[in-house]
């Protein structure tokens, strides 16, 4: 990979930038000073340093974010606030939302750059599962149950069984759902004859929504986090 490329990629600044760090030798590569910008490096062996801090190569960044409520999942729009506005320091990267949350809806949203992890927690084929707490409208009861693990009936046909796990307060539930369809819990209460008040996504698969972040904050996910996804 040529320097001005991966330093541009890594943050390090713009391509005109990175040629002017270059000219005036503050880059160097394995102890070795490099000033030009054709020089090509190999970002997982070689030791890159500029003015003395060494850049690590990040090609993928895995981030865990407690969405919001009125914030859209999506990279940009000209009337919303995105969740990728809410990041700081990774724009160079290219991020997108793994999958998406309404805008009403809080909770658990992965942010990458990698597509193929994107698919393999997004992809109907991976039955990779997703709980949410919901607050309804009206009290749950077992029939309400019965009728998710049965499988709701919607438009598109027959969803697969979902869980429905009554909590203490009778209209709070845990839903666990192997799709992803346009508002599907939100559609499933409306088959029951109730009515989504409040959603938060919860978990991923194994991985659980980190209880220390407030709305908006994000972090890495650790190497055990992804493991938990099967991805490591």
């Amino acid at each position: 990979m040529r320097i001005d490329k991966f330093l541009a990629q890594m943050g390090v600044g713009t391509r005109t930038e990175v040629k002017g760090l270059l000219k005036k030798g503050r880059v160097y590569s394995n102890g070795t000073t490099i000033k030009s910008a054709k020089t090509q490096i190999d970002p997982n062996a070689d030791k890159i340093e500029v003015d003395g801090k060494v850049i690590a190569y990040e090609p993928y960044v895995y981030l865990m974010m407690n969405k919001p409520q009125d914030v859209i999942s999506a990279t940009s729009d000209d009337m919303h606030r995105t969740v990728i506005d809410l990041i700081d320091g990774y724009q160079h990267l290219d991020l997108f939302p793994v999958g998406r949350l309404d805008k009403d809806t809080e909770g658990l949203l992965l942010i990458t750059n990698d597509g193929q992890f994107n698919h393999e927690l997004m992809s109907p084929n991976k039955h990779v599962s997703k709980t949410y707490r919901v607050k309804a409208k009206v009290d749950l009861k077992d029939i309400d149950r019965q009728r998710f693990e049965e499988g709701i009936t919607l438009k598109e046909g027959q969803l697969q069984p979902a869980q429905l796990e009554i909590l203490e307060e009778s209209n709070t539930a845990l839903v666990t759902i192997q799709e992803g369809k346009y508002h599907q819990v939100k559609r499933m209460f409306h088959a029951i004859d109730n009515e989504v008040v409040a959603l938060k996504r919860v978990s991923i698969g194994d991985l659980q929504l980190d209880s220390t972040l407030p709305p908006g904050a994000y972090r890495q996910l650790t190497e055990e986090e992804l493991k938990l996804l099967n991805y490591r």
